[in-house]
């Protein structure tokens, strides 16, 4: 049973949603909103949504509304998705750090982790030596959900259609047993990502070291373009000059005041 939910308790949400985490919800989510939050409703034994609404609000620990978001958000990700980036990270980034060796990207939005193992199985396939190199990679989400599950790093084998068999082989295990048609991320490439909870609304962000690329992709979608405004020139603040960021192919900054350079559609530079 979906719960009824009225204009102004849809409204309520809205805006805490928007304040919080930047996401903006059009009225015609209502009803989505409603079907995927009922079953908190009852799991919690509430009667109405101002009843949820309520406890969202109230709880310093903000655990609930962090389960709120993980009911909301939609988290499709694949292996080796909008592949242009990563044949750009091969082709183009490899070669201009192959001197220093060092690499520094942030996942930003890395969902169930699929980006970010993607991205370090570039590194390591393409990358003459790569013993040799440092590789680092922060990879974040506002879902401790998805979060757990990518760093967990297992995966139904159909997750893998896109990946070559043997770079497959190379890079995760293969489950027997009651694990069989699943694979685990082997630890060379586990080593190299950091997960952690970030919020993108936030001011600041907790990274000390100039970034070569992040990745934000399909997420601004869901924000506004004052947010996405505000969120692109953070991103310029974290890039060293003439490094990356790559962004979804369903969106564009086209519309969005930024000093950033474009190279190719979904791809900007951040210009010396």
């Amino acid at each position: 049973m979906v719960y009824a939910i009225s204009t102004e308790e849809y409204q309520q949400f809205r805006r805490l949603i928007y304040d919080e985490s930047g996401i903006e919800l059009g009225d015609q989510k209502q009803t989505l909103v409603a079907s995927r939050l009922s079953n908190r409703l009852r799991e919690l034994g509430l009667k109405t949504f101002s009843d949820y609404y309520g406890q969202v609000v109230e709880d310093p620990s903000r655990e609930e509304f962090t389960r709120l978001l993980d009911l909301i958000s939609t988290n499709k990700t694949d292996f080796f998705r909008e592949p242009k980036h990563f044949e750009f990270l091969r082709d183009r980034i490899l070669p201009e750090l192959a001197q220093e060796k060092r690499v520094r990207i942030w996942s930003s939005a890395c969902s169930t982790g699929e980006e970010p193992y993607t991205i370090a199985m570039t590194l390591f396939e393409h990358a003459r030596n790569p013993d040799q190199w440092d590789f680092k990679i922060l990879a974040s989400d506002l879902s401790t959900r998805v979060l757990a599950k990518a760093a967990a790093g297992t995966y139904g084998e159909d997750r893998f259609r896109d990946v070559p068999p043997e770079v497959l082989r190379r890079h995760f295990l293969r489950g027997r047993g009651n694990s069989a048609g699943f694979f685990k991320v082997k630890p060379h490439l586990a080593a190299v990502i950091q997960f952690r909870r970030l919020n993108l609304m936030d001011s600041e962000f907790p990274i000390k070291s100039p970034l070569d690329l992040i990745f934000c992709r399909n997420v601004m979608i869901y924000f506004d373009r004052p947010t996405q405004e505000t969120l692109v020139n953070k991103f310029h603040r974290y890039l060293k000059p003439g490094k990356y960021l790559f962004i979804g192919h369903s969106e564009s900054l086209q519309w969005v005041n930024h000093t950033f350079k474009s190279l190719a559609p979904t791809i900007y530079q951040k210009e010396c």
